[in-house]
Protein backbone atom coordinates (compact mmCIF):
# COMPACT_ATOMS: atom_id res chain seq x y z
CA UNK A 1 0.00 0.00 0.00
CA UNK A 2 1.32 3.44 -0.96
CA UNK A 3 0.69 6.07 1.70
CA UNK A 4 1.02 9.85 1.76
CA UNK A 5 1.38 11.62 5.11
CA UNK A 6 0.49 15.30 5.04
CA UNK A 7 2.15 17.27 7.81
CA UNK A 8 5.58 16.24 9.14
CA UNK A 9 5.28 17.46 12.70
CA UNK A 10 5.49 15.09 15.65
CA UNK A 11 2.58 12.86 14.65
CA UNK A 12 3.25 13.00 10.94
CA UNK A 13 6.96 12.22 10.92
CA UNK A 14 6.53 9.37 13.43
CA UNK A 15 3.56 7.92 11.51
CA UNK A 16 5.44 8.19 8.22
CA UNK A 17 8.61 6.53 9.49
CA UNK A 18 6.76 3.77 11.36
CA UNK A 19 4.50 2.95 8.41
CA UNK A 20 7.55 2.84 6.16
CA UNK A 21 9.19 0.56 8.71
CA UNK A 22 6.21 -1.77 8.33
CA UNK A 23 6.82 -2.12 4.61
CA UNK A 24 4.63 0.68 3.24
CA UNK A 25 5.82 3.02 0.51
CA UNK A 26 5.43 6.44 2.14
CA UNK A 27 5.56 10.00 0.82
CA UNK A 28 5.75 12.72 3.47
CA UNK A 29 4.45 16.21 2.70
CA UNK A 30 5.11 19.50 4.45
CA UNK A 31 5.04 23.19 3.52
CA UNK A 32 8.25 23.68 5.51
CA UNK A 33 11.11 22.97 3.11
CA UNK A 34 13.53 22.48 5.98
CA UNK A 35 11.51 19.49 7.21
CA UNK A 36 11.33 18.06 3.70
CA UNK A 37 15.09 18.37 3.30
CA UNK A 38 15.76 16.77 6.68
CA UNK A 39 13.62 13.74 5.88
CA UNK A 40 15.16 13.29 2.45
CA UNK A 41 18.58 13.43 4.11
CA UNK A 42 17.51 10.60 6.42
CA UNK A 43 17.09 12.81 9.47
CA UNK A 44 14.00 13.16 11.62
CA UNK A 45 12.48 16.65 12.04
CA UNK A 46 11.94 15.91 15.77
CA UNK A 47 14.08 14.59 18.60
CA UNK A 48 12.57 11.34 19.82
CA UNK A 49 13.70 7.96 21.06
CA UNK A 50 14.32 5.61 18.07
CA UNK A 51 12.91 8.03 15.47
CA UNK A 52 16.35 9.11 14.20
CA UNK A 53 17.57 5.59 13.51
CA UNK A 54 14.24 4.52 12.03
CA UNK A 55 14.03 7.52 9.69
CA UNK A 56 17.58 6.97 8.47
CA UNK A 57 16.87 3.31 7.75
CA UNK A 58 13.59 3.76 5.84
CA UNK A 59 14.97 6.65 3.78
CA UNK A 60 18.07 4.61 2.93
CA UNK A 61 15.92 1.72 1.68
CA UNK A 62 13.67 4.05 -0.33
CA UNK A 63 10.56 3.31 1.73
CA UNK A 64 10.21 6.99 2.76
CA UNK A 65 10.73 10.23 0.91
CA UNK A 66 9.38 13.74 1.33
CA UNK A 67 8.06 16.57 -0.86
CA UNK A 68 6.33 19.92 -0.52
CA UNK A 69 3.95 19.08 -3.39
CA UNK A 70 0.53 17.79 -2.25
CA UNK A 71 -0.50 16.89 -5.78
CA UNK A 72 2.61 14.75 -6.28
CA UNK A 73 1.96 12.90 -3.03
CA UNK A 74 -1.72 12.22 -3.82
CA UNK A 75 -0.90 10.98 -7.32
CA UNK A 76 1.70 8.63 -5.86
CA UNK A 77 -0.45 7.07 -3.13
CA UNK A 78 -3.71 5.26 -2.46
CA UNK A 79 -4.37 6.50 1.06
CA UNK A 80 -3.52 9.82 2.71
CA UNK A 81 -3.03 10.46 6.42
CA UNK A 82 -3.70 14.10 7.32
CA UNK A 83 -1.52 15.02 10.32
CA UNK A 84 -1.48 18.83 10.19
CA UNK A 85 -1.72 20.86 13.38
CA UNK A 86 -4.94 22.02 15.00
CA UNK A 87 -3.73 24.62 17.53
CA UNK A 88 -5.88 26.70 19.85
CA UNK A 89 -7.16 30.11 18.85
CA UNK A 90 -6.67 32.94 21.39
CA UNK A 91 -10.22 32.35 22.70
CA UNK A 92 -9.58 28.61 23.18
CA UNK A 93 -11.48 27.43 20.08
CA UNK A 94 -9.97 24.96 17.64
CA UNK A 95 -8.05 26.39 14.71
CA UNK A 96 -8.99 24.43 11.57
CA UNK A 97 -7.21 26.69 9.07
CA UNK A 98 -4.48 24.18 8.23
CA UNK A 99 -6.98 21.32 8.01
CA UNK A 100 -9.18 23.25 5.60
CA UNK A 101 -6.25 24.30 3.44
CA UNK A 102 -4.78 20.83 3.04
CA UNK A 103 -8.25 19.33 2.49
CA UNK A 104 -8.80 21.74 -0.40
CA UNK A 105 -5.46 20.71 -1.90
CA UNK A 106 -6.26 17.02 -1.50
CA UNK A 107 -9.67 17.51 -3.09
CA UNK A 108 -8.22 19.35 -6.09
CA UNK A 109 -5.66 16.58 -6.64
CA UNK A 110 -8.27 13.83 -6.31
CA UNK A 111 -10.48 15.52 -8.91
CA UNK A 112 -7.59 15.22 -11.33
CA UNK A 113 -6.47 11.77 -10.27
CA UNK A 114 -9.72 9.80 -10.42
CA UNK A 115 -10.22 6.36 -8.92
CA UNK A 116 -10.85 5.46 -5.28
CA UNK A 117 -8.57 7.17 -2.79
CA UNK A 118 -9.04 7.17 1.00
CA UNK A 119 -8.46 10.33 3.04
CA UNK A 120 -7.73 9.60 6.71
CA UNK A 121 -7.77 12.48 9.18
CA UNK A 122 -5.33 11.84 12.01
CA UNK A 123 -5.30 15.41 13.33
CA UNK A 124 -7.11 16.03 16.61
CA UNK A 125 -10.45 17.71 15.89
CA UNK A 126 -13.76 18.20 17.65
CA UNK A 127 -16.75 15.96 16.87
CA UNK A 128 -18.52 17.20 13.75
CA UNK A 129 -15.41 18.73 12.15
CA UNK A 130 -14.95 15.93 9.65
CA UNK A 131 -18.57 15.49 8.56
CA UNK A 132 -19.67 19.12 8.74
CA UNK A 133 -16.55 20.92 7.53
CA UNK A 134 -14.01 18.68 5.82
CA UNK A 135 -16.22 16.23 3.91
CA UNK A 136 -18.16 19.09 2.23
CA UNK A 137 -14.83 20.63 1.16
CA UNK A 138 -13.68 17.34 -0.35
CA UNK A 139 -17.00 16.77 -2.13
CA UNK A 140 -16.93 20.28 -3.54
CA UNK A 141 -13.42 19.99 -4.97
CA UNK A 142 -13.67 16.35 -6.07
CA UNK A 143 -17.14 16.74 -7.50
CA UNK A 144 -18.19 13.43 -5.99
CA UNK A 145 -19.66 11.78 -2.94
CA UNK A 146 -17.70 10.77 0.15
CA UNK A 147 -17.96 7.04 0.81
CA UNK A 148 -18.74 6.39 -2.84
CA UNK A 149 -16.24 8.20 -5.06
CA UNK A 150 -13.55 8.45 -2.38
CA UNK A 151 -13.07 7.13 1.13
CA UNK A 152 -13.00 9.12 4.37
CA UNK A 153 -12.00 8.03 7.86
CA UNK A 154 -10.81 9.48 11.15
CA UNK A 155 -7.91 7.74 12.88
CA UNK A 156 -6.88 9.54 16.09
CA UNK A 157 -3.37 8.93 17.36
CA UNK A 158 -2.35 7.99 20.89
CA UNK A 159 1.35 8.80 20.70
CA UNK A 160 3.15 10.26 23.71
CA UNK A 161 6.07 12.58 23.09
CA UNK A 162 9.22 10.78 24.17
CA UNK A 163 7.84 7.28 23.49
CA UNK A 164 5.88 7.79 20.28
CA UNK A 165 7.68 5.15 18.20
CA UNK A 166 7.16 2.59 20.93
CA UNK A 167 3.50 3.67 21.23
CA UNK A 168 2.98 3.32 17.47
CA UNK A 169 4.15 -0.29 17.44
CA UNK A 170 2.49 -1.15 20.77
CA UNK A 171 -0.68 0.98 20.87
CA UNK A 172 -3.21 0.91 23.73
CA UNK A 173 -5.91 0.69 21.07
CA UNK A 174 -6.57 1.51 17.43
CA UNK A 175 -9.60 3.66 16.70
CA UNK A 176 -11.06 3.88 13.20
CA UNK A 177 -13.92 6.26 12.57
CA UNK A 178 -15.28 5.02 9.26
CA UNK A 179 -17.63 6.83 6.93
CA UNK A 180 -18.21 3.52 5.14
CA UNK A 181 -16.87 -0.03 5.64
CA UNK A 182 -14.51 0.18 2.66
CA UNK A 183 -12.79 3.23 4.15
CA UNK A 184 -12.45 1.44 7.47
CA UNK A 185 -10.91 -1.60 5.81
CA UNK A 186 -8.16 0.55 4.27
CA UNK A 187 -7.21 2.00 7.65
CA UNK A 188 -7.41 -1.38 9.39
CA UNK A 189 -5.00 -2.80 6.80
CA UNK A 190 -2.43 -0.12 7.70
CA UNK A 191 -2.18 -1.41 11.26
CA UNK A 192 -2.81 -5.09 10.69
CA UNK A 193 -0.75 -7.21 13.06
CA UNK A 194 -0.23 -4.55 15.71
CA UNK A 195 -1.32 -5.39 19.27
CA UNK A 196 -4.24 -3.75 21.04
CA UNK A 197 -7.99 -3.84 20.41
CA UNK A 198 -9.34 -2.28 17.21
CA UNK A 199 -12.50 -0.17 17.45
CA UNK A 200 -14.38 0.64 14.25
CA UNK A 201 -16.87 3.34 15.15
CA UNK A 202 -18.80 6.24 13.58
CA UNK A 203 -16.68 9.24 12.59
CA UNK A 204 -17.89 11.61 15.37
CA UNK A 205 -17.20 8.94 17.99
CA UNK A 206 -13.60 8.63 16.83
CA UNK A 207 -13.19 12.40 16.99
CA UNK A 208 -14.55 12.49 20.56
CA UNK A 209 -12.41 9.62 21.88
CA UNK A 210 -9.15 11.59 21.68
CA UNK A 211 -10.70 14.40 23.73
CA UNK A 212 -12.05 11.90 26.28
CA UNK A 213 -8.56 10.44 26.67
CA UNK A 214 -6.72 13.74 27.01
CA UNK A 215 -9.31 15.34 29.29
CA UNK A 216 -9.11 12.33 31.62
CA UNK A 217 -5.32 12.36 31.57
CA UNK A 218 -5.33 16.02 32.55
CA UNK A 219 -7.94 15.33 35.22
CA UNK A 220 -5.85 12.49 36.68
CA UNK A 221 -2.73 14.66 36.87
CA UNK A 222 -4.65 17.55 38.40
CA UNK A 223 -6.36 15.23 40.90
CA UNK A 224 -3.07 13.67 42.00
CA UNK A 225 -1.40 17.06 42.37
CA UNK A 226 -4.26 18.59 44.36
CA UNK A 227 -4.42 15.54 46.63
CA UNK A 228 -0.65 15.76 47.05
CA UNK A 229 -0.89 19.41 48.08
CA UNK A 230 -3.56 18.59 50.69
CA UNK A 231 -1.53 15.65 52.02
CA UNK A 232 1.59 17.79 52.33
CA UNK A 233 -0.33 20.46 54.23
CA UNK A 234 -1.69 17.80 56.61
CA UNK A 235 1.67 16.11 57.12
CA UNK A 236 0.83 12.97 55.12
CA UNK A 237 3.09 11.22 52.58
CA UNK A 238 1.12 11.66 49.34
CA UNK A 239 3.03 8.93 47.52
CA UNK A 240 2.11 6.37 50.17
CA UNK A 241 -1.54 7.43 49.81
CA UNK A 242 -1.45 7.13 46.03
CA UNK A 243 0.35 3.77 46.16
CA UNK A 244 -2.50 2.32 48.20
CA UNK A 245 -5.08 4.14 46.05
CA UNK A 246 -3.61 2.61 42.87
CA UNK A 247 -3.63 -0.89 44.36
CA UNK A 248 -7.45 -0.88 44.21
CA UNK A 249 -8.18 -2.23 40.73
CA UNK A 250 -11.83 -2.94 41.53
CA UNK A 251 -13.08 0.62 42.04
CA UNK A 252 -10.24 3.12 41.57
CA UNK A 253 -8.24 2.03 38.53
CA UNK A 254 -11.07 0.32 36.69
CA UNK A 255 -14.19 0.99 34.60
CA UNK A 256 -16.17 1.55 37.82
CA UNK A 257 -18.04 4.89 37.91
CA UNK A 258 -16.95 5.76 34.35
CA UNK A 259 -20.33 5.38 32.64
CA UNK A 260 -22.39 8.50 31.91
CA UNK A 261 -25.48 8.35 34.08
CA UNK A 262 -27.25 10.27 36.83
CA UNK A 263 -25.73 12.37 39.61
CA UNK A 264 -23.93 10.70 42.53
CA UNK A 265 -25.04 10.88 46.14
CA UNK A 266 -25.23 8.78 49.28
CA UNK A 267 -23.88 9.03 52.78
CA UNK A 268 -20.17 9.00 51.81
CA UNK A 269 -19.17 10.75 48.59
CA UNK A 270 -20.76 14.19 49.14
CA UNK A 271 -19.81 14.29 52.84
CA UNK A 272 -16.20 13.27 52.26
CA UNK A 273 -15.70 15.66 49.35
CA UNK A 274 -17.02 18.53 51.47
CA UNK A 275 -14.69 17.60 54.34
CA UNK A 276 -11.64 17.30 52.09
CA UNK A 277 -12.27 20.63 50.39
CA UNK A 278 -12.88 22.29 53.77
CA UNK A 279 -9.60 20.90 55.09
CA UNK A 280 -7.81 22.27 52.02
CA UNK A 281 -9.29 25.72 52.56
CA UNK A 282 -8.29 25.74 56.21
CA UNK A 283 -4.74 24.89 55.12
CA UNK A 284 -4.82 27.63 52.45
CA UNK A 285 -4.43 25.04 49.67
CA UNK A 286 -6.15 25.85 46.38
CA UNK A 287 -7.96 22.80 44.96
CA UNK A 288 -10.05 24.04 41.99
CA UNK A 289 -10.71 20.53 40.64
CA UNK A 290 -11.85 18.97 43.90
CA UNK A 291 -13.80 22.06 44.96
CA UNK A 292 -15.84 21.93 41.74
CA UNK A 293 -16.80 18.25 41.86
CA UNK A 294 -19.95 18.83 43.94
CA UNK A 295 -21.06 21.90 41.93
CA UNK A 296 -20.56 19.83 38.76
CA UNK A 297 -22.71 17.07 40.25
CA UNK A 298 -25.43 19.60 41.11
CA UNK A 299 -25.39 20.99 37.59
CA UNK A 300 -25.75 17.49 36.20
CA UNK A 301 -28.80 16.89 38.36
CA UNK A 302 -30.26 20.15 37.07
CA UNK A 303 -30.09 18.77 33.51
CA UNK A 304 -32.83 16.32 34.47
CA UNK A 305 -35.00 19.16 35.80
CA UNK A 306 -34.49 21.07 32.56
CA UNK A 307 -35.56 18.05 30.51
CA UNK A 308 -38.83 17.94 32.47
CA UNK A 309 -39.33 21.68 31.95
CA UNK A 310 -38.89 21.34 28.19
CA UNK A 311 -41.77 18.87 27.96
CA UNK A 312 -44.25 21.52 29.14
CA UNK A 313 -46.00 18.84 31.24
CA UNK A 314 -47.02 19.40 34.88
CA UNK A 315 -47.90 15.92 36.19
CA UNK A 316 -44.69 14.02 36.83
CA UNK A 317 -43.80 10.54 37.99
CA UNK A 318 -40.50 9.39 39.48
CA UNK A 319 -39.41 5.75 39.58
CA UNK A 320 -36.74 5.28 42.24
CA UNK A 321 -35.91 7.35 45.30
CA UNK A 322 -33.16 5.61 47.26
CA UNK A 323 -29.49 6.38 46.82
CA UNK A 324 -28.66 2.90 45.52
CA UNK A 325 -30.87 0.18 43.97
CA UNK A 326 -31.91 -2.55 46.38
CA UNK A 327 -31.61 -0.34 49.47
CA UNK A 328 -33.85 2.11 51.31
CA UNK A 329 -31.01 4.58 52.05
CA UNK A 330 -32.32 8.05 51.19
CA UNK A 331 -29.49 10.10 52.69
CA UNK A 332 -28.23 12.59 50.10
CA UNK A 333 -29.89 10.56 47.36
CA UNK A 334 -29.78 12.55 44.10
CA UNK A 335 -33.30 11.30 43.37
CA UNK A 336 -34.54 12.89 46.60
CA UNK A 337 -32.87 16.13 45.53
CA UNK A 338 -34.48 15.80 42.10
CA UNK A 339 -37.92 15.30 43.68
CA UNK A 340 -37.33 18.31 45.92
CA UNK A 341 -36.47 20.55 42.96
CA UNK A 342 -39.50 19.40 40.97
CA UNK A 343 -41.85 20.02 43.90
CA UNK A 344 -40.25 23.42 44.39
CA UNK A 345 -41.13 24.26 40.80
CA UNK A 346 -44.74 23.30 41.35
CA UNK A 347 -44.86 19.90 39.66
CA UNK A 348 -47.57 17.44 40.72
CA UNK A 349 -45.31 14.50 41.60
CA UNK A 350 -45.91 10.84 42.38
CA UNK A 351 -43.05 8.52 43.39
CA UNK A 352 -42.64 4.74 43.38
CA UNK A 353 -39.73 2.85 44.95
CA UNK A 354 -40.31 -0.78 45.93
CA UNK A 355 -37.63 -0.56 48.63
CA UNK A 356 -38.86 2.57 50.38
CA UNK A 357 -41.48 2.02 53.07
CA UNK A 358 -42.00 4.93 55.46
CA UNK A 359 -42.95 2.67 58.34
CA UNK A 360 -39.57 0.89 58.13
CA UNK A 361 -37.34 3.98 57.87
CA UNK A 362 -35.28 4.54 61.01
CA UNK A 363 -32.82 6.98 62.55
CA UNK A 364 -30.84 9.35 60.37
CA UNK A 365 -32.42 7.92 57.25
CA UNK A 366 -35.94 8.81 58.41
CA UNK A 367 -34.86 12.20 59.76
CA UNK A 368 -33.24 13.07 56.46
CA UNK A 369 -36.29 12.35 54.30
CA UNK A 370 -38.68 14.08 56.71
CA UNK A 371 -36.50 17.19 56.52
CA UNK A 372 -36.05 17.21 52.75
CA UNK A 373 -39.51 15.95 51.71
CA UNK A 374 -41.84 16.61 54.65
CA UNK A 375 -44.87 15.55 52.60
CA UNK A 376 -43.26 12.31 51.43
CA UNK A 377 -46.27 10.22 52.52
CA UNK A 378 -48.46 12.09 50.03
CA UNK A 379 -45.96 11.54 47.21
CA UNK A 380 -45.19 7.83 47.60
CA UNK A 381 -47.54 5.36 45.92
CA UNK A 382 -47.73 1.59 46.23
CA UNK A 383 -47.56 0.53 42.59
CA UNK A 384 -46.01 1.27 39.23
CA UNK A 385 -49.47 1.57 37.71
CA UNK A 386 -50.42 4.45 40.00
CA UNK A 387 -47.46 6.46 38.71
CA UNK A 388 -48.21 5.58 35.10
CA UNK A 389 -51.87 6.60 35.42
CA UNK A 390 -50.91 9.92 37.00
CA UNK A 391 -47.87 11.04 35.02
CA UNK A 392 -47.55 12.98 31.78
CA UNK A 393 -43.78 12.72 32.11
CA UNK A 394 -41.92 9.91 33.89
CA UNK A 395 -38.37 10.02 35.18
CA UNK A 396 -36.83 6.55 35.33
CA UNK A 397 -34.19 6.38 38.07
CA UNK A 398 -34.20 2.62 38.63
CA UNK A 399 -33.87 -0.62 36.69
CA UNK A 400 -36.41 -2.42 38.88
CA UNK A 401 -37.82 -5.24 36.66
CA UNK A 402 -41.39 -4.28 37.58
CA UNK A 403 -40.77 -0.73 36.40
CA UNK A 404 -39.03 -1.81 33.19
CA UNK A 405 -41.91 -4.14 32.32
CA UNK A 406 -44.45 -1.32 32.67
CA UNK A 407 -42.66 1.29 30.55
CA UNK A 408 -44.55 1.88 27.30
CA UNK A 409 -43.09 2.10 23.83
CA UNK A 410 -44.15 5.09 21.75
CA UNK A 411 -47.55 5.89 23.26
CA UNK A 412 -47.92 7.13 26.82
CA UNK A 413 -46.05 9.62 29.00
CA UNK A 414 -42.73 11.15 28.03
CA UNK A 415 -39.93 8.96 29.41
CA UNK A 416 -36.80 10.67 30.75
CA UNK A 417 -34.18 7.97 31.18
CA UNK A 418 -31.73 8.66 34.04
CA UNK A 419 -30.13 5.18 34.14
CA UNK A 420 -29.73 4.19 30.47
CA UNK A 421 -32.41 1.55 30.16
CA UNK A 422 -31.39 -1.87 28.79
CA UNK A 423 -33.27 -1.10 25.54
CA UNK A 424 -32.10 2.53 25.33
CA UNK A 425 -30.57 2.04 21.88
CA UNK A 426 -33.89 1.01 20.35
CA UNK A 427 -35.90 3.56 22.34
CA UNK A 428 -33.77 6.46 21.10
CA UNK A 429 -35.68 6.50 17.84
CA UNK A 430 -39.08 6.60 19.60
CA UNK A 431 -41.09 9.76 20.09
CA UNK A 432 -41.36 10.55 23.77
CA UNK A 433 -38.08 8.98 24.89
CA UNK A 434 -35.31 11.26 26.19
CA UNK A 435 -31.93 10.04 27.46
CA UNK A 436 -30.24 12.19 30.09
CA UNK A 437 -26.80 12.35 28.42
CA UNK A 438 -27.08 9.88 25.54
Amino acid sequence: MRVSVLGLGYVGCVSAACLAGRGREVIGVDVNQAKVDLVNAGKAPVVEERIGELTAEVVRTGALRATDDVREAIMGSEVSLVCVGTPSEPNGSLCTTYLERVTEQIGAALAEKGGRHTVVFRSTMLPGTCMNLLVPILEKYVGGTAGVDFGVAVNPEFLREGTSVRDFFDPPKTVIGELDPASGEVVAALYEGLPGEVFRVPVPTAEAIKYADNAFHGLKIGFANELGAICQALGVDSHQVIDVFLADRKLNISPAYLRPGFAFGGSCLPKDLRSLVHAARRADVSVPILSHVLPSNSDHLQRAVQLVERTGKRRAGLFGLSFKPGTDDLRESPLVELAERLIGKGYDLKIYDANVNLSRLLGANRAYIETRLPHIAQLLVDSVDEVMEHAEVCLVGTKDPAVLAALPHGEGPVLIDLVRLPDAETRRTETGYVGLVW
